[in-house]
Formats: C-alpha cells, structure tokens, sequence
C-alpha cells in the first residue's frame, strides 16, 4: 500500500502540481523502505521517537539490520539492493514517509469503518499530522481520494454510477 501511494503521491506532484518527481522511484524506495524489519520487527512509532537517544539507536540498528541483508545478497546485488534500502534522495523521501503515514491513516480509517473504535485515537493524531506536512500533494490525495477509503463495496459502486448513497 505504501508504495502504491508513494507512486500516486510522485504522480501528483509531477503531474497536478508541475514538479518534478519520479513515481518509479518513489514505488521502489517505498517498496523497501522497512526491509530492515525482517531483521528487527517493527518497533512502534511512538516507541522509535519517544527521545533522541532511542530513536539514535534505533536507526543504528536498522541501518545494521539494512547492511546485513546485503550481505545475504550476491555481490553483484548488492549496489542496486544498497541503493534501494538506503534511499538519500530526500525529495523521494518524503514522498516515502509521507505515503507510510497515508497508509496507516488509511488503515485506521477502514479498521473505524469495521467498527473497531479502538482506532479513533490514532486517527486523530495520524490526520493532524498528514495536515501538517507542507505537501500539497498530500492534500490532493486527502481531498481526492480519502472519501472512498470510507466507503463500501456498494458505496463506492453507486458512487461510480453518479448515485450518492450517503
């Protein structure tokens, strides 16, 4: 999901908003963008950012967890897998992080749809967050696509034949 958004995010920006960007680019970096977590596990957000100290030691251990999947690779691989899990670019970059934060927004906003309350809270706080980032493209996404991920099956079906059910 993360690298579906990536890529429609690149696609704003190069196409709505006349920017430059690579969607290729931006799909690939996002498909790896937390590889080192088949090493580690997926340590929680507010966890990886409670002070500076552990979010340090965190980034030490995925970039070591990162160099260790090279390793497991051919050499000749290796460059392009390298390349892959240690993005520099930062204008892809944040088209990455911001994707990753689309996508759990996303997701809490299906799991509320299901019923589970238990994610209003994470809703809040990941959509204030998506509001901050000085990315119209973000916002293009938010205002054009956001709604359907609220919707039914049948919602969005009656929606596409120009029927609100709503």
């Amino acid at each position: 999901m993360t690298a579906v958004i990536a890529h429609a995010l690149a696609v704003i920006r190069r196409d709505v908003l006349g920017r430059s960007a690579d969607p290729a680019a931006a799909a690939a970096a996002a498909l790896f963008h937390d590889a080192p977590e088949i090493i580690t596990g997926d340590l929680p957000t507010p966890v990886k950012y409670l002070n500076a100290e552990i979010s340090g030691a965190y980034k030490a251990v995925e970039k070591a967890a990162g160099e260790k999947l090279l390793e497991m690779l051919p050499p000749e691989l290796r460059p392009e897998y390298g390349r892959l899990l240690d993005c520099r670019d930062e204008d892809t970059l944040s088209l990455v992080k911001a994707a990753d934060k689309l996508s759990a927004y996303i997701k809490c906003v299906e799991e509320i749809r299901a019923g589970n309350s238990e994610f209003r809270s994470a809703e809040q706080q990941i959509r204030e967050a998506l509001e901050q980032l000085p990315m119209p493209e973000v916002k293009y996404f938010i205002k054009n696509f956001m709604p359907s991920f609220g919707m039914t099956l049948d919602e969005l079906t009656k929606q596409q034949e120009g029927t609100v059910v709503r």
